[in-house]
């Protein structure tokens, strides 16, 4: 992607292709292309993404962009093509680089997998990077300097898991390290009709700190982005059924699993409308807000499920992180990669 170097104020025009920067930004700060749009159903939106807000295009020759998570310490973003078995280092000063390729499967030619790359991505409390490794079917510790990977878990009950796809951790209480984490077919070729499935479900778990791994949920057709509320009370479950899209809500328990489930948004009126994408990815604000995938791009939503507005990239949109300073929102959409500078601060920035 071409960038271009500028030093005037911002001037953002309706069906612009690039944006200025403000008087005060540095010259040879890049200048990205705008896209998309802010579908604003609420005047409550204003005080969490700003009226003026742009969405800018950062990379993009991604075949399918997932698994967005900021590393602090580095400032830069990791974020995967699935399908392409890479992930990729972003950052203002190097652009998109690959970070590790094969960011999954790495073994001989074979025919078993759909998506052979890795997919969500966190770093924990403890600072390590943890991948939701769809292509080697389980949840690995990534070594950022020998990208080394160490298996965290593989199988429940004696069974390999499906392909792993998205995570959260529990970042306080009694719980403090553990991961929820789940696991759809969508890295199998065939998907449930996969020979090599040997689950019978698709299944939404809980790796606890001591290493054993308890099923949260066993009853879901495609359980897919996964994330915790503030207090760390609540869990929430993207379906991504085309028959069923929901998201799911789950109050937890003192043993982290959960004592109550309930629908807690239905996006089958948005499908109906006609929007790309499905429940997918999604991050909590410090607020308890969902910014959560769904049809028509990145859905803002209250604790108490109201649709305030849509983030519009002009495409499906998988998942979303906050990075630098807490406030910019990066989302992986089909694919790019975007930004949107917000009012709020993202749960885990703060940690």
């Amino acid at each position: 992607m071409t960038t271009r170097r500028a030093a005037l104020g911002a001037v953002v025009g309706a069906g612009a292709a690039l944006i200025g920067r403000q008087a005060f930004a540095q010259a040879d700060a890049p200048v990205y292309p705008a896209i998309g749009r802010v579908r604003r159903l609420s005047p409550k939106l204003d005080g969490i993404i700003p009226p003026d807000a742009v969405i800018e295009q950062l990379a993009d020759g991604i075949t399918w962009a997932e698994g967005p998570t900021w590393v602090r310490e580095g400032g830069y973003l990791l974020f995967s093509d699935v399908p392409g078995n890479t992930m990729y280092r972003w950052s203002a000063k190097g652009g998109k680089e690959v970070f590790l390729k094969p960011s999954g499967y790495d073994g001989p030619p074979t025919r078993i997998f759909r998506e052979a790359g890795s997919n969500g991505a966190i770093v924990t409390v403890s600072g390590d990077l943890v991948i939701a490794d769809c292509g080697n079917r389980g949840l690995a510790k990534v070594d950022p300097l020998t990208k080394r990977k160490t298996v965290l878990a593989s199988a429940y009950g004696g069974k390999k898991f499906n392909s792993p796809n998205d995570l959260v951790e529990m970042r306080d209480g009694p719980l403090r390290g553990a991961i929820y984490f789940t696991d759809p077919p969508y890295g199998l070729e065939g998907l449930d009709a996969s020979p090599a499935k040997e689950m019978a479900f698709n299944g939404v778990y809980l790796l606890r700190p001591d290493g054993r791994v308890m099923l949260v949920d066993d009853t879901l057709t495609f359980p897919n982005g996964i994330a915790l509320s503030p207090d760390g009370k609540r869990l929430y479950v993207s379906v991504s059924d085309p028959n069923r899209p929901v998201i799911m809500a789950y109050d937890l328990g003192f043993d982290g699993l959960p004592n109550a489930s309930e629908v807690f948004f239905d996006a089958a009126e948005l499908v109906k409308a006609g929007g790309p994408g499905l429940p997918d990815g999604m991050k909590v604000d410090v607020d308890g807000r969902l910014f959560a995938s769904g049809p028509g791009g990145l859905m803002i939503l209250t604790p108490s499920a109201e649709l305030l507005g849509v983030i519009e990239t002009g495409g499906t949109v998988a998942n979303c992180a906050f990075g630098d300073d807490g406030r910019m929102l990066y989302l992986t959409s089909n694919h790019i990669l975007a930004r949107v500078r917000t009012r709020t601060h993202g749960l885990t920035s703060r940690a």
